[in-house]
């Protein structure tokens, strides 16, 4: 009887499940790259001043370079899922992290302009963009069916916090050391990522012996070799048709243009040019990326129960009149009103994103994820336009100012488009 029972016992112990399961070290790693990718995608908004007093560049020469990142960052991500899908996500990740450390290493070596361009715009934008959204939609899909609303919205949240949370540390080391050792630790930084991106990101569940955390083998399909990127044109083709799209395009170019574009280069040399020390500035715009996170989790809870349109209006609305109140705001020092607006600004950061999705998902059903990655591109592709026009501005007038305002006018032209979108909205599923 004793002997009968041994084969069960041994098969027990050969489908025994790691204590913690494999999914959560490749989240954990996923996490880190994201944060990465974004501190090194911000660097620019901290590094303007600097390059300007070295090299005599203008604003509107250094933003260039910050629109170029901003705009491959949102371009490259409709495509980076099929590269993932035909190389491996840990192939991919890893030579985007080179790209990026070469991006930024190089830049110690330039004397032109159109170097910049080259280094921060084209390499570090192509680098992260391959580390976006993209990443976080092929992690979740592939390692969970359990816990993936939370995984997503985790690793979202940190992807767009990491960018602002760097900006202290890359702050301190160019006025303390100047730009080029800010530069350099950014390259380090990024080549420190990859051994651990080789070692603990697996491409799928079955490489490791598991199945996706809360599912099955079944769950975890085999890739998609060939025609990803073909099949992302189709639907980007078949989206376009529709109203509902552009109003989303619309609206996240808009998004992107009053943060990522608008904020997040230019928030530190507008407070500078109030007096205030960059340093302190660029600890100001950190302590947006720490709300960012609790925003973005809020977000996601209230559209679950809240139709996500409205959501989308009281969001943009709220961001346009902060904005409009943001140039009276400037001042040496750090005052209460201050403060206000950076917690309020750090709450709506990207709290657009989980409405969006869910918008997007009534509308296109399972082409949802595709569809998203492009309207996320137009959404970089206004911050990569508000970039340079408000390098422009402060060059032609002398002050943000007018770009303050025309964002937040932006905003409120935003919180109307949302209400526009119509389409096969479940008004049960908002009862809460």
């Amino acid at each position: 009887m004793r002997a009968a029972m041994l084969p069960d016992v041994t098969e027990l112990r050969t489908a025994r499940v790691p204590r913690i399961h494999p999914a959560w070290w490749v989240a954990a790693v996923t996490f880190l790259a994201l944060v990465g990718a974004a501190g090194f995608r911000a660097v620019p908004g901290v590094l303007m001043n600097p390059l300007h007093d070295e090299f005599g560049w203008s604003i509107s020469t250094i933003s260039l370079a910050a629109a170029v990142n901003m705009a491959l960052y949102g371009l490259t991500a409709p495509f980076a899922a099929a590269l993932m899908e035909r190389f491996g996500i840990r192939r991919v990740v890893t030579a985007a992290l080179v790209v990026v450390a070469a991006g930024s290493g190089l830049t110690v070596f330039m004397t032109q302009s159109w170097q910049l361009i080259l280094c921060w715009g084209v390499l570090v934008g192509l680098g992260t963009g391959s580390m976006a959204l993209a990443l976080v939609a092929t992690v979740t899909g592939r390692w969970f069916v359990a816990r993936r609303g939370l995984v997503s919205g985790v690793l979202t949240a940190g992807g767009a916090a990491g960018g602002l949370v760097f900006l202290p540390l890359v702050s301190q080391l160019a006025e303390g050391y100047g730009w080029r050792p800010a530069s350099l630790a950014v390259a380090v930084a990024a080549l420190a990522v990859a051994p651990f991106v080789m070692w603990l990101l697996r491409d799928r569940p079955r490489d490791v012996g598991v199945t996706p955390y809360g599912g099955t083998a079944a769950d975890d399909v085999d890739p998609v070799r060939s025609g990803a990127a073909r099949m992302a044109l189709r639907t980007l083709a078949a989206a376009a048709r529709t109203k509902g799209f552009w109003y989303l395009a619309a609206g996240m170019m808009i998004c992107g243009a009053t943060t990522m574009g608008l904020i997040q280069p230019h928030f530190v040399p507008a407070a500078h040019d109030h007096g205030m020390p960059q340093t302190v500035a660029a600890g100001l715009l950190a302590l947006v990326g720490i709300f960012d996170v609790v925003g973005t989790i809020a977000s996601g809870w209230l559209t679950d129960r809240i139709d996500p349109r409205y959501l989308l209006l009281v969001y943009y609305v709220l961001r346009g009149l902060s904005l409009l109140a943001l140039p009276a705001l400037f001042g040496p020092d750090i005052q209460a009103n201050m403060v206000a607006f950076i917690v309020f600004y750090g709450l709506d950061w990207v709290a657009t994103i989980p409405p969006t999705m869910a918008l997007c998902r009534e509308l296109f059903g399972a082409a949802a994820p595709v569809v998203f990655g492009w309207v996320f591109a137009s959404h970089q592709v206004g911050a990569a336009a508000m970039a340079l026009g408000a390098g422009i501005v402060r060059d032609e007038l002398g002050a943000y100012d007018m770009a303050w305002y025309t964002g937040g006018a932006l905003c409120m032209a935003a919180g109307l488009l949302s209400l526009l979108v119509r389409g096969r909205i479940r008004r049960a599923s908002y009862s809460g």
